[in-house]
């Protein structure tokens, strides 16, 4: 899909064939707000795991949480079915920002022919990606709060008790200021860059590999599939480190001057982890992590390559 190929059964679109900017931003958003309400509940037990635990060393405290399937399971016996879908307002206006950002300004860096350069493709996933991540970033600091709020029982990470959505962004400027709202953005960046790039570098080598293989017709959607299932493990391996760190950062309490008063920053934050949970701790929340970026993967690859193609189909 990232070189204009499709996993839908779809012709393949000429590399030199460009969207109109605004409508491609929109294509790519509308992809992943679709993904986002099936994997928004794997979002927020991913956001419980990360931060169960915070810098404690292991076995020094009482795990609420034990795995994705019990993790689900105690999110909605305490908050409800509600509860597993926690942020799911905020994290669409995530995903439409930051994706639709991510995914157009990769789309133009395709037609324009620089990712067929050496090292294109990856530095145009990171570029994209920290583009997506800086604009969209007040958007996920409101998520995380919310995602991690719970009854105090299976409480974990510090708990900011908004009340709802636009309150959460009301409460953060009025206590911080704007710059307040995009406080841990130092931590969002190098994450969604690491992640974009390994993504939509691997996703598209992974799909000709499975075309490589023979194992089905090449415009089948198992294609994407595997594709996308191989490329979560690439970006869970390498990003869920940084996720961690991003989310800490994003949820940790702050003096009234705005400072953070776990973490100083991301190599503080980083370093910490280490130091107090062991690299395990960076690891935290990678079943979720894995669990919900293959489905992720494929619904909003998919969706944006149908809508484009039903774009350049207008267009021509």
């Amino acid at each position: 899909m990232l070189q204009h190929s499709s996993e839908a059964g779809l012709v393949t679109l000429p590399r030199t064939l460009a969207i109109w900017p605004p409508l491609d931003f929109a294509l790519g958003a509308a992809a992943c707000c679709g993904a986002c309400v099936f994997t928004n509940p794997l979002e927020v037990v991913k956001t419980r795991l990360q931060l169960q635990g915070e810098l404690r060393a292991r076995g020094s405290y009482q795990r609420h949480y034990h795995g994705v399937l019990q993790a689900l399971w105690a999110v909605a016996k305490a908050d409800g079915l509600r509860g597993l879908q926690k942020g799911l307002s905020v994290g669409l206006l995530y995903q439409g920002v930051m994706n639709g950002v991510r995914l157009g300004f990769y789309s133009y860096s395709e037609a324009s022919g620089f990712t067929r350069a050496p090292g294109g493709s990856l530095l145009a996933g990171a570029t994209a990606g920290a583009l997506g991540a800086f604009v969209a970033s007040p958007a996920y600091l409101v998520k995380t709060h919310l995602q991690a709020q719970t009854v105090a029982a299976i409480a974990v990470g510090h708990q900011h008790n908004h009340v709802g959505v636009s309150s959460a962004f009301v409460s953060i400027y009025r206590a911080q200021g704007i710059v307040g709202l995009w406080r841990g953005v130092n931590g969002a960046v190098p994450r969604v860059m690491v992640g974009s790039a390994v993504q939509l570098a691997t996703f598209s080598s992974a799909k000709e590999w499975v075309v490589s293989q023979q194992w089905y017709k090449q415009d089948s959607w198992l294609v994407a599939l595997n594709a996308a299932m191989l490329s979560g493990v690439a970006v869970a391996i390498a990003m869920t480190p940084f996720d961690v760190v991003s989310t800490r950062l994003y949820n940790q309490p702050v003096d009234k001057l705005g400072r953070g008063q776990l973490y100083r920053g991301f190599l503080d934050c980083f370093v910490r982890v280490s130091r107090k949970e062991g690299l395990v701790g960076l690891y935290k929340g990678m079943g979720p992590s894995f669990m919900r970026l293959g489905p992720h993967t494929v619904i909003s690859m998919l969706l944006w390559d149908l809508l484009r193609h039903t774009a350049f189909q207008y267009e021509g």
